[in-house]
């Protein structure tokens, strides 16, 4: 089944006729006859769409709306309101409850089936970033924003600048966010040079009947715009051609004549939408960074050095040119620590990154893989070249003392392993595992030789 829809009618007339219109779709319908069941089913079944009957016996659709909004588990569930009446106050009143639309009970399937379609498409994208964002937060490296919101951005597209300043004239009474009017050219120009609007209200017959809905597909296309909010506003009743709009991708169509209460609504509504799917991305996006950076330092950590070293190695094997592996760790670090306090360790850590990566190759590989440990990985890089590179990094530790915040500045240095991997040996066989294990023994080996130097490691022939 496509998905499980729960139809909310207290006339079994009309719970028989949407049952089967669903069930020829191949949708799965729940059926209930008033609020109270319509409660009990969405949380035993857990439908992926309602369809809410305004008139119910024991409460108001309105009622029931604030219900499953105000619980956790239900407030995502798409609910499409419909009724035999089109009263203004009754239409906003379930809008402003939560309301995903408003329909009136004459319209037509396939309108009706298109928008139930695009409400579900809109319900699984978020379910899929739900389940992206879920582990890296239990994970603890990402968190949601708070629910403070800054204004959105509205592109206001049509071509008739009279339409678009009505528009803006008739939102901006409802509505704090900036708008912009554009062209259709500068819909498609503009969002190069400019923050992308977070909704793109458009007029369905920019130069021609499809042109707004060519328009919308061109935006859907755009890496920049695929993920803006598109309201289509059609010049007569909003459900004509609204099913192609649905279809091709619109998230509202709206006539040009309703009413500037609900108009507004309509968009606050996906600018709603919009900012929770642009918060769950940020959460993947953030939380897949901080999973691969140490957070003291800015850093790569050890496990994206283990997988990008791997990268490295398979280039190397390819090219059948050298590359070397250096790991560092700070001389007699742990008197720091106890010394001066574990603060006045962090201030260490965080310049010694800083000044390793001032002194290596943008196409070199850094990070901290432990405590005073760090990792270098020199890509095409010989003993000559590599030995260079880590004689200038012992100097670097050694030759400026370090600032601790409240005490005198201290002098520290580093010790460093190297490990070669030359092509006339035959390191191409050679794990990564024991490319590091060289590369630490050859740092004990300089430890144990008085530290502040560099040992070489070279492969078994």
């Amino acid at each position: 089944m496509a998905g499980k829809i729960l139809i909310v009618d207290d006339v079994a007339t009309n719970r028989i006729v949407y049952k089967v219109k669903l069930g020829a779709a191949c949708y799965a319908p729940i059926l209930a006859s008033d609020g109270a069941s319509c409660l009990a089913l969405a949380r035993s079944e857990k439908p992926d769409l309602i369809l809410l009957d305004l008139v119910l016996p024991d409460m108001s659709g309105t009622e029931v709306l604030r219900h499953l909004r105000a619980d956790p588990e239900l407030a995502s569930i798409p609910v499409v309101v419909f009724s035999a009446e089109a009263d203004m106050k009754a239409r906003l009143a379930a809008l402003y409850a939560g309301a995903d639309d408003f329909l009136a009970k004459s319209v037509d399937d396939q309108t009706l089936m298109a928008r139930l379609r695009n409400l579900l498409r809109g319900r699984e994208a978020m379910a899929e970033l739900e389940s992206g964002a879920a582990p890296i937060r239990a994970l603890g490296f990402a968190e949601l924003a708070s629910g403070f919101h800054l204004p959105g951005s509205i592109a206001l597209v049509s071509h008739r600048p009279e339409t678009a300043l009505r528009w803006r004239h008739d939102l901006g009474a409802h509505l704090p966010d900036q708008m912009t009017m554009m062209s259709r050219e500068g819909a498609l120009s503009e969002v190069q040079l400019t923050p992308v609007p977070d909704v793109f209200i458009i007029e369905s017959d920019l130069a021609d009947p499809m042109g707004g809905l060519r328009l919308m597909s061109e935006l859907r296309s755009r890496p920049q715009t695929r993920h803006a909010a598109i309201c289509i506003v059609k010049n007569g009743p909003a459900n004509s051609d609204a099913a192609m709009a649905f279809d091709l991708g619109a998230d509202d169509v709206v006539s040009n004549e309703m009413d500037p209460r609900e108009f507004g609504q309509r968009v606050a509504r996906l600018l709603q939408r919009k900012t929770a799917a642009d918060k769950l991305r940020a959460s993947v996006r953030d939380g897949l960074r901080m999973a691969v950076i140490d957070p003291l330092t800015g850093l790569h950590n050890r496990r994206y050095a283990i997988s990008q070293l791997a990268e490295i190695a398979s280039r190397a094997r390819s090219s059948k040119r050298p590359f070397a592996l250096m790991v560092i760790d700070l001389d007699r670090f742990k008197q720091v620590n106890d010394t001066f306090g574990h603060p006045a360790g962090d201030a260490v850590l965080t310049e010694v990154a800083r000044r390793l990566a001032a002194n290596i190759r943008g196409g070199d590989l850094l990070a901290r893989i432990g405590g005073e440990e760090f990792l270098i990985a020199l890509p095409n890089t010989d003993l000559a070249n590599a030995n260079t590179i880590a004689q200038r990094l012992c100097r670097a530790m050694q030759e400026v003392p370090f600032d601790i915040p409240g005490f005198a500045p201290l002098d520290l240095t580093a010790s460093i392993g190297l490990a070669i991997c030359d092509n006339g040996q035959t390191w191409t066989e050679e794990p990564v595992a024991a490319v590091i294990e060289r590369a630490d023994q050859a740092l004990l080996m300089a430890k144990s030789g008085g530290r502040n130097q560099v040992t070489i490691s070279h492969a078994a022939a």
